[in-house]
């Protein structure tokens, strides 16, 4: 009993800070203010309308050629379809693992850069937090599939210029909370690696990672954030499960998003597969039936066979595949 009674103290504590940040008013928003195409954009990437995101990305692109958010979004709305399209069951969790180069990843690369050549230009003609927190998340973007194609020297490069960017931007304005989640997620992806890793790490010279500071500076910016905050908590969530084994934490940080948009395939796989690691299979069966029924895998990937397969896109594809496979083996 004495030493399960320390395990379920933290874990107490773990689920009544969470409980507060969830249901909580933040004191301060972060100071950020985007156009009203960019926060539809963001709904419609996030509730699982990736296409229609790049629809409006690009309109946001026409209205300001100058400003690099656009292209950002852009990016975003793509990657989202290349993580749920390269996603798969490894050692009973979906994540997307890793896959090799693509023809269309230079179209996303562009983008990136794109975003990082205007926030600069920007920089250079009048300063701003903002702008840095452009230019960090173009980095960010592309470490993504960096990191997705098993490229670890490019991710450590790009993970080290964004965060140089996150924190310049904190220096110039200290409740910037998206910048904050972007110096979260390096801490807690820098001190999640492997001893291997940080050994190498430190010989190519990247900054260390603390991954409780960095879980401090997420729930910033999960609470705060503008740009970040439903990418922050999906990540926090999805690392919970896959770095920690924290199950029932990472289950408490990821149910808001798809109360929030239940129409996203990659939110129901992540809250289905928690339930299944916590053994309640009835409630992780009514994730996995809901991917299922979703309008656009339903129209898409269960028409008729008059109607060309093409039409059922990768993302679609993938997700209904896992949901089948994760309730074949539930018992």
């Amino acid at each position: 009993m004495k030493t399960a009674r320390p395990k379920i103290l933290r874990r107490l504590v773990w689920l009544f800070f969470f409980a507060i940040s969830i249901f909580a008013i933040p004191v301060r928003a972060g100071s950020l203010t985007l156009p009203p195409e960019a926060t539809q954009a963001m709904a419609q990437i996030y509730d699982g309308d990736p296409d229609g995101a790049i629809a409006t990305a690009q309109k946001l692109q026409l209205s300001q050629p100058d400003q690099p958010l656009g292209f950002i979004l852009e990016a975003e709305a793509e990657w989202w379809k290349t993580f749920c399209a390269s996603s798969e069951i490894k050692y009973g969790m979906v994540d997307a693992w890793k896959r090799g180069k693509k023809s269309e990843d230079e179209a996303y690369f562009a983008l990136a850069d794109k975003a990082i050549e205007l926030a600069q230009a920007q920089i250079a003609r009048s300063e701003t937090a903002e702008m840095h927190l452009y230019t960090g998340a173009g980095y960010a973007l592309k470490a993504r599939l960096f990191g997705l194609r098993g490229e670890h020297r490019a991710v450590a490069h790009a993970g080290v210029s964004a965060r140089t960017e996150f924190l310049r931007a904190l220096e110039l304005d200290p409740n910037m909370a998206d910048a904050t989640a972007g110096i979260g997620l390096y801490n807690y992806y820098v001190d999640s690696f492997s001893s291997i890793v940080k050994m190498l790490s430190f010989f190519m010279g990247i900054p260390g990672g603390n991954k409780q500071e960095g879980i401090r500076q997420m729930q910033i910016g999960m609470d705060r954030g503008v740009l970040f905050s439903v990418d922050t908590r999906f990540y926090l969530a999805k690392n919970l499960r896959k770095y920690d084994q924290q199950y029932e934490q990472a289950l408490l940080v990821g149910q808001p998003l798809v109360a929030r948009y239940p129409n996203n395939p990659v939110y129901l796989l992540l809250l289905g597969n928690l339930n299944a690691e916590l053994s309640r299979n009835e409630k992780a069966a009514e994730y996995f039936h809901a991917v299922l029924k979703l309008p656009a895998i339903q129209s898409a990937c269960e028409a008729p066979p008059s109607v060309p397969a093409s039409n059922c896109m990768p993302c679609f594809v993938r997700a209904r595949d896992i949901a089948k496979s994760f309730l074949a083996s539930l018992p």
